[in-house]
């Protein structure tokens, strides 16, 4: 019995020791872990998956997304993504770049949209979807543009301000908000450090970095699926993807992140 409580005190005291010259090395302890792993990162497989679907003729109308219209003009990718969301006059709406593709998967190839939705976010451990594959491709070829989201039509000033609403007001069954999770630095769940969203540098590498590749799905996962995700955790009813909802909240936080350099894929636990 003496052995065995040795032995669990030596393993404490190692992973105590181990722990603390983390802390003391760096302020997270698992940024050295995630910096390995961030320079050999398997998202950059989905950039090539993505570009194959992106000029791939698809769908019933056997079309690709070449004449696709991100903002630039159709076909234009080079800092597309560095202006989304953004208003459409062709939709009369402001669309994130997951609503924008729904918009032309569904009119340039002919899928139907309710068909995209249900297979946008992939299940952990999968081969990924069409959509994220694609949205991580479109965002990549911005790599490096410094993020410049725009409020000069009122419909994109209107849906900031209902994202910057939505961001702090208490709502569901725990009374919750955004801001109570990422509203001050040095919060974190379980090892999981939170995100200052009212730091500016913590709020433009976060924005900047997605679509990511999270190491404990398998998968890349994008700023959609990252509001759902919050949505559950804070016990909200299920937020639907591409809403309003969603892209009020993305156009609040990516206009907060402007002048952040794109660099995807980024690398989330």
């Amino acid at each position: 019995m003496s052995g065995i409580r040795s032995s669990i005190a030596a393993i404490t005291l190692a992973c105590v020791s181990a722990m603390a010259f983390a802390q003391g090395s760096a302020s997270d302890p698992l940024a050295v872990g995630r910096q390995m792993l961030a320079e050999d990162n398997p998202g950059e497989l989905w950039i090539d998956k993505g570009k194959q679907l992106f000029y791939e003729k698809r769908g019933p109308k056997s079309a690709s997304l070449e004449q696709c219209d991100f903002g630039l003009g159709p076909g234009k990718l080079e800092g597309a993504t560095t202006r989304l969301p953004r208003y459409f006059p062709d939709t009369d709406k402001v669309q994130d770049l997951e609503s924008r593709l729904l918009t032309c998967m569904v009119r340039l190839q002919g899928f139907k949209r309710e068909d995209i939705v249900k297979r946008a976010i992939s299940p952990g451990g999968s081969n990924g979807s069409d959509v994220e594959a694609l949205a991580l491709y479109i965002t990549s070829r911005s790599n490096g543009m410094k993020m410049n989201v725009a409020l000069s039509h009122q419909k994109e000033y209107d849906m900031y301000k209902a994202g910057e609403y939505l961001f702090y007001r208490r709502s569901g069954q725990t009374d919750f908000a955004c801001i109570q999770c990422h509203g001050e630095s040095g919060k974190r769940i379980r090892l999981q450090d939170l995100v200052n969203m009212t730091d500016k540098k913590q709020i433009q590498e976060t924005v900047s970095t997605f679509p990511a590749y999270r190491g404990a799905h398998f998968v890349v996962r994008t700023m959609q699926w990252r509001l759902y995700d919050c949505f559950w955790q804070m016990r909200l009813p299920e937020l639907a993807y591409a809403s309003d909802t969603s892209i009020a909240l993305t156009t609040y936080l990516h206009y907060q992140g402007n002048g952040a350099a794109i660099q995807v894929p980024g690398f989330k636990r």
